[in-house]
């Protein structure tokens, strides 16, 4: 076959193999791979980490893409239809409520999603300790392929779910692509197959129609079966044989067309506004032809993935090194090479910038300025070696954790090899591989392929943003002039200044570990150190080279002056803006470069923290930054200024996005005018004070001596010991008894009802219902609340979505607070049609009366029950569950682990109703009611 350019020359410049030879990449020899007769792909592999759990998939290569035009739509509803009845699972609910018995929830472990070009179901986390249930998951996923119901009362019921979906779904930024979409993609199918369809077919297609598109796409030759997990792969792959046995290979089968995306000399402009839209973005494509599949399973197709995710990198990086400077015409870039938005023919080098109001023609200067000056000039080789450094170290974190990988991140391996027809040779040949490979790959070698990606010819450009008065956008005209302006700049070579000097240019005087204490029962080692700093270490096997951080003091910004609560709102954001030590944002990601520790601050109302992590070899840089995170945030004027224009770019365009408008509403509805519950506004922002907000940090971060520090993973204390004293036990000690202070957070009391209308594109009515009060503070309640909570989302879907075909879904939070003691939330909210809210509201308020009266539904009660265990087993095995045990242990007093599944189990009805009892009783009840302006 004929190379594309891009790939002679990159094999011409590194001279590994001659321009006519391609190495086809293995199979990794750990998943079974195979076809049947009639067509059916399967990939089944057996991973035992978590120990007895398995996901199974099932894809298809089908989307909205193979729909005709009166059937826009189809390949959604179709999606939707294959939980509401099949041939060994007839009922609506027979599936689900089989599956939730299980512990396999719907939404959380029982999904599907439908795109442009494929279909994708899922069932994750299905504990398989029996074989009855990897039959029956099997017989799911069999269902799917080929015996979906499609009975009419059903999709009668599914055509009311679907307008509520579109209605949830109709945003800003949806109205958005439906108008970009036949711009960007002229003359391509692609133009007019949005995957929610047309709401006037959804609603009126006869159902032969379904079932045609149903017979026609779902079929074994375009299906693809993934099963991962603590399975037997001989039993698993001859039970699909079996099982798949009785789906013929199809005959004249319609042909499966990948719809090509016709190439365009000149230029083409999209402008789009919306004016609920928040954001103004503008977008660079250059398309490109895709990388042939033939090529994708080579080692060519390898290196030369490798590369385009090094230069997009790179190019990120410079991009990202404007944003810090106060002049730059936008606040967040990046860049990347992949699909062409949603085209599966069609690739694109795409660089993407949220411009500032009245910057568009300067942020789209930059993004063609800085492509011009790759084009002409290349990269430097220390952004090269950098970059390589740091693709190196993510596929070293890979390899090293190879044995301890989810199933997830195996399945979705799977899927892009069934779909995309990428190559999957396995973590250990492409770690090889690419350490042997990337020596060759030189500044001369990506230069080189860079410039075969930004070229003169199928440029895309595309803004969109907010309509509003006093905000005018640049014509197609003079965004071409801005375009061919820059092309033809005196552009200069790209220059950087990389400093050498070390995160901690000087080191502390060490402190010291006074006190060592075990703790047999969580299996933990406590050290006190010499500042009053406590550190709590679990030594676990979860992962082979991971360590999780996470630390805690009391203060927060409840330390902090009601007259200063949206500075201290924001002081959490300064080290991410300025950098810290002697290192800007941008120079520290340089100095970090091959690096995997990293760490993050969090300010809440009540405490202060840190969280991080990195690999064994990387812990002291990970003890390095949290030091630099106490000591020297660092302050940039430039960078601040820069993110603070977006910002109130931002907040200008919200009063007119309903979600922002219902989101204060709500608050109100809660607290009141307390000054420090409120949501920030445009004229709030104006007041900020970067100073301030400076001093506000160093303030809650002032008492070291009062945090207690948890480490997760795969610590030697030998090592850690040292680090620690360096440069935990060396800081300040502050107030070691440093506390928050009492500041009122209560929700309103009694009973309060706000029933607005808002002005809005896509009429919808946003609701929003809580019940608030006081129960004891005691893990039973917790338990019992997550409970009621879980089987609210069971019995809204029964009642609010299915029955009523009211809403798309009820969202439900809840809520047992530590700070103030035993504040209770439960909270409900959903969309729904404006004509069918006075019906719609009283379900909800009704099911928990019922629960509160007469307890819930055994089945629903026994489905949360098992799923809660379920979780627990899997929680139990990972670091970030423990990271979160310890913090609650050692820092809140509370063990929230040991006696979590007999209490679990102990859990009965009778507790639900009585905990549901109580906290309607108290007599609390906020209704928000958002309807469209008529």
């Amino acid at each position: 076959m004929r190379k594309s350019i891009l790939i002679i020359a990159l094999l011409a410049i590194v001279g590994l193999a001659k321009a006519q030879t391609m190495e086809k990449l293995p199979v990794d020899p750990q998943v079974r791979y195979g076809k049947l007769d009639n067509g059916l792909t399967y990939y089944i592999r057996h991973n035992a980490y978590p120990e007895k759990r398995a996901d199974f998939y099932i894809a298809q290569k089908v989307g909205s893409m193979q729909e005709e035009d009166n059937q826009a739509g189809l390949a959604h509803f179709l999606e939707h239809m294959a939980f509401n009845g099949t041939k060994n699972y007839p009922g609506k609910k027979t599936m689900l409520n089989y599956l939730e018995s299980i512990g396999v929830k719907f939404g959380a472990n029982v999904n599907a999603y439908t795109s442009f070009d494929e279909t994708v179901y899922n069932l994750n986390d299905v504990p398989v300790v029996r074989d009855a249930i990897i039959d029956s998951c099997l017989l799911v996923l069999h269902d799917w392929s080929g015996f979906i119901a499609l009975k009419d009362e059903q999709i009668d019921e599914e055509r009311l779910v679907i307008k509520e979906e579109w209605r949830t779904r109709s945003g800003a930024q949806y109205r958005i692509w439906d108008k970009q979409l036949p711009v960007i993609f002229e003359g391509s199918k692609y133009a007019d197959r949005m995957p929610i369809g047309k709401m006037e077919i959804v609603e009126n297609f006869p159902y032969q129609v379904l079932r045609d598109y149903y017979h026609t796409w779902y079929r074994p030759d375009l299906q693809g079966i993934i099963i991962v997990g603590d399975i037997n792969v001989d039993e698993v792959e001859a039970k699909i044989k079996n099982m798949w046995s009785d789906i013929p290979q199809p005959v004249n089968a319609a042909e499966r067309v990948y719809f090509p995306v016709p190439d365009n000399e000149q230029p083409i402009v999209s402008v789009i506004t919306d004016p609920e839209a928040v954001r103004t973005q503008v977008t660079l494509y250059i398309k490109h032809d895709i990388v042939p599949a033939e090529l994708k399973q080579t080692q060519d197709g390898l290196v030369i993935s490798m590369i385009k995710s090094l230069a997009s990198r790179m190019l990120s990086d410079r991009l990202n090194e404007i944003t810090q400077k106060a002049d730059a015409p936008f606040a967040a870039s990046y860049a990347y090479d992949g699909e062409f938005f949603v085209s599966k023919t069609k690739d694109a080098w795409t660089t993407i910038a949220l411009s500032k109001e009245g910057k568009i023609d300067e942020t789209l200067a930059s993004l063609v300025r800085e492509n011009e000056r790759i084009s002409r000039f290349g990269f430097t080789e220390a952004e090269v070696e950098r970059a390589k450094a740091n693709l190196l170290e993510q596929y070293e974190n890979m390899y090293n954790n190879r044995n301890k990988e989810l199933n997830n991140r195996y399945v979705q391996e799977y899927v892009r090899s069934f779909s995309d027809n990428e190559g999957i040779p396995g973590i250990e040949y492409e770690y090889n591989f690419i350490k042997k490979f990337a020596p060759f790959i030189n500044a001369q070698a990506i230069n080189s392929v860079a410039k075969q990606l930004i070229g003169n010819k199928n440029i895309i450009i595309t803004v969109t943003g907010p309509e509003k008065d006093g905000i005018t956008y640049p014509t197609e005209a003079e965004l071409l002039n801005v375009f061919k302006t820059v092309e033809a700049e005196n552009i200069t070579p790209y220059e950087e200044t990389v400093s050498n000097e070390p995160l901690v240019s000087e080191l502390p005087k060490a402190g010291s570990v006074v006190k060592t204490e075990k703790d047999e029962t969580l299996g933990t080692t406590i050290w006190t150190l010499s500042n009053g700093m406590k550190v709590v270490i679990k030594n676990t096997d979860f992962k082979d080279d991971e360590i999780m951080m996470s630390a805690q003091a009391y203060g927060g910004t409840s330390i902090i002056a009601d007259a200063d609560i949206y500075n201290a709102s924001m002081a959490s954001m300064i080290p991410s803006v300025g950098g810290i030590g002697n290192f800007s944002s941008t120079d520290l990601k340089k100095v970090l470069a091959g690096k995997s520790a990293s760490v993050s601050n969090n300010i809440s109302t009540y405490t202060q923290g840190f969280s991080g992590s990195s690999n064994i070899k990387d812990m002291e840089t990970l003890l390095q930054l949290t030091y630099l995170y106490f000591t020297a945030p660092r302050k940039d004027e430039g960078a601040y200024s820069n993110i603070m224009d977006l910002i109130k770019n931002q907040l200008k365009n919200l009063t007119s996005e309903p979600s922002f408008i219902m989101n204060i509403n709500r608050t109100k509805a809660m607290y009141g005018d307390n000054p420090r519950m409120q949501v920030m506004m445009l004229e709030d922002a104006e007041k900020l004070n970067y100073d301030r907000i400076l001093e506000i940090y160093k303030e809650i971060y002032a008492n070291p001596g009062s945090f207690v520090f948890s480490f997760v993973g795969t610590v030697d204390e030998g090592t850690l010991k040292p680090l620690v004293e360096q440069y935990l036990a060396s800081l300040p000690s502050g107030n070691k008894d440093a506390k928050y202070k009492d500041v009122d957070t209560n929700i309103r009391k009694g009973k309060f009802e706000n029933i607005f209308e808002q002005e809005m594109k896509t009429p919808k009515t946003s609701a929003f219902e809580l019940y608030s009060g006081t129960l004891a503070y005691e893990q039973k309640n917790q338990i019992a609340l997550s409970a009621l909570k879980q089987i609210l989302d069971i019995v809204y879907v029964r009642t609010v979505r299915e029955e009523a075909g009211g809403t798309y879904g009820v969202g439900t939070r809840a809520s047992l607070g530590r700070i103030p003691e035993g504040q209770t939330s439960l909270q409900m909210f959903f969309d729904t049609d404006p004509d069918r809210v006075a019906t719609i509201t009283p379900i909800i308020s009704r099911e928990v009366n019922k629960i509160a009266e007469n307890g819930p539904e055994d089945a629903d009660f026994l489905k949360v029950k098992e799923y809660m265990v379920k979780k627990f087993q899997e929680d139990e095995k990972q670091n970030g569950y423990w990271l979160g045990i310890l913090s609650s242990k050692y820092f809140y007093g509370e063990d929230n682990h040991s006696n979590y599944l007999s209490l679990v189990n102990a859990l009965t009805k009778d507790d639900i109703k009585a905990l549901t009892k109580q906290l309607v009783s108290q007599g609390n009840h906020i209704e928000v009611i958002m309807n469209p302006k008529k």
